[in-house]
């Protein structure tokens, strides 16, 4: 189950590389509102990658799925020391919530472009910052099980 996990941990860090390339761009910019070019950017990348992609875009969502999956099947396996599998059960099940419930639905807000430049502004500062502990969560996970291996 290790390697499954380890293999599903390392595509979401692909995926959330993706993401950060244009995440970044709000790290440039101090004030209330992102410049319209920076908008542009983040709001035409998540509308292709987050609404358009469909169906290819939920096998984010089926990855998610199986790695928490695999982490069960782990534990429960008992191969390996257990804080491998709970702590990284407890990294995963953090962050898919608000994956779920907030990353998701603001990445998808923010690629409608519908709102006012201040609300799309707050919008991809939020989704960067969810990605970025997102990215840390993944990472660590990544490591507990290549360290375990």
């Amino acid at each position: 189950m290790h390697t499954y996990v380890a293999t599903c941990s390392a595509f979401l860090l692909a995926v959330l590389w993706f993401d950060l390339m244009f995440d970044v761009q709000v790290r440039k910019h101090g004030g209330t509102l992102l410049p319209p070019e920076v908008l542009t950017s983040i709001s035409a990348y998540y509308r292709r990658a987050a609404i358009e992609a469909y169906p290819m875009n939920r096998l984010v969502a089926l990855v998610i799925v199986l790695n928490l999956a695999a982490i069960v099947a782990e534990i429960v396996e008992g191969g390996r020391p257990s804080w491998v599998g709970w702590g990284s059960l407890l990294l995963v099940g953090i962050g898919t919530p608000r994956t779920m419930r907030r990353t998701l639905p603001n990445a998808q807000r923010l690629g409608r472009a519908t709102d006012s430049a201040e609300i799309q502004s707050d919008l991809a500062r939020a989704v960067y910052r969810d990605h970025v502990l997102a990215f840390a969560r993944m990472s660590v996970v990544l490591a507990l099980q290549l360290v375990a291996g």
